[in-house]
């Protein structure tokens, strides 16, 4: 089962993080084209205290 998550780091990037089964991490990065793939390396931002997880409601608010 995949798992994902939505982050905000304090520098204001949107970060969608989603692990799969087997551990693999993978990343998105919110852009005004919607979401693109980032570097798997941005995946410790959301251990950051500068980084805060997103409710469901925020996530919905996103775009597209």
């Amino acid at each position: 089962m995949k798992s994902s998550a939505v982050y905000r780091t304090g520098q204001g990037r949107t970060l969608r993080i989603t692990e799969s089964e087997d551990g693999a991490l993978r990343v998105e990065i919110l852009s005004e084209d919607g979401w693109m793939d980032g570097p798997v390396r941005m995946a410790g931002l959301r251990l950051s205290s500068s980084t805060r997880k997103l409710t469901s409601a925020e996530v919905l608010a996103l775009p597209a």
